[in-house]
């Protein structure tokens, strides 16, 4: 039997490991990066207060990192399953899926929190885009860059159906205009911005950028019926 001439792929589980690797080191820099003001909040976290806790950005922040293992021992569960059951990259799959989750609804949750005029000051939309942008500084553009980088990270990885830079854009934006909508409908004292949809929308699509990689190959998701047959 001849043999390829090419070298042999890299394994698919140092591949894994190599992309949860990348996620760890990411979100250590980011705790190291703001550890002090996370602190603050320990406190009223620690002792199971909703208020100084889930209803601040410090705190929500915090029980997120706190929550790590849990959402690690989540994806190996579900990895292992899967690896039972005889479903093809296993470890890909489950980590994508948490990943997605844990990565964006905390972040959603602080866009969602109520301002201190909720409820009596009517709702803001701001349409001229880049207007807003210069006034959302160094911190307001990185948060908005963040809001849906684990969705443009993960998604492809996970849905063949999303494995495009047109369509991250797309997920992106679309995920972005509810979120805005629900701001100007639920009156939370905030700006519905067109500006937050575009930054928002590049956040998701430069972490899709950064699993380019990893992304669903089409062949092998056409191919995985007939293995598990």
């Amino acid at each position: 039997m001849k043999r390829s001439a090419s070298g042999p792929a890299p394994p698919r589980r140092t591949r894994e490991m190599v992309l949860v690797g990348l996620v760890a080191l990411g979100l250590a820099g980011m705790a190291f990066t703001v550890r002090r003001p996370l602190l603050m909040s320990a406190p009223a976290c620690l002792a199971g207060r909703w208020h100084g806790c889930f209803d601040t950005e410090n705190g929500v922040l915090l029980m997120m990192l706190v929550g790590l293992p849990l959402a690690a021992l989540v994806a190996w569960a579900l990895a292992r399953y899967r690896r039972a059951a005889g479903v093809m990259s296993p470890w890909r799959m489950s980590l994508a899926e948490v990943g997605m989750v844990y990565g964006t609804a905390p972040l959603v949750w602080l866009t969602l929190m109520p301002g201190p005029g909720a409820g009596v000051v009517p709702g803001r939309v701001s349409l001229l885009p880049l207007r807003d942008l210069v006034t959302m500084g160094p911190l307001g553009i990185g948060g908005n860059l963040l809001l849906f980088a684990a969705l443009g990270f993960f998604a492809p990885i996970r849905f063949t159906a999303v494995a495009s830079l047109p369509r991250i854009l797309a997920l992106g934006a679309g995920c972005s205009v509810v979120i805005e909508i629900a701001q100007y409908v639920l009156r939370l004292d905030r700006v519905s911005s067109v500006d937050d949809v575009l930054v928002n929308a590049a956040g998701a699509a430069l972490a899709g950028l950064a699993s380019r990689r990893w992304w669903r190959d089409p062949d092998q998701s056409r191919r995985a019926p007939e293995r598990v047959r």
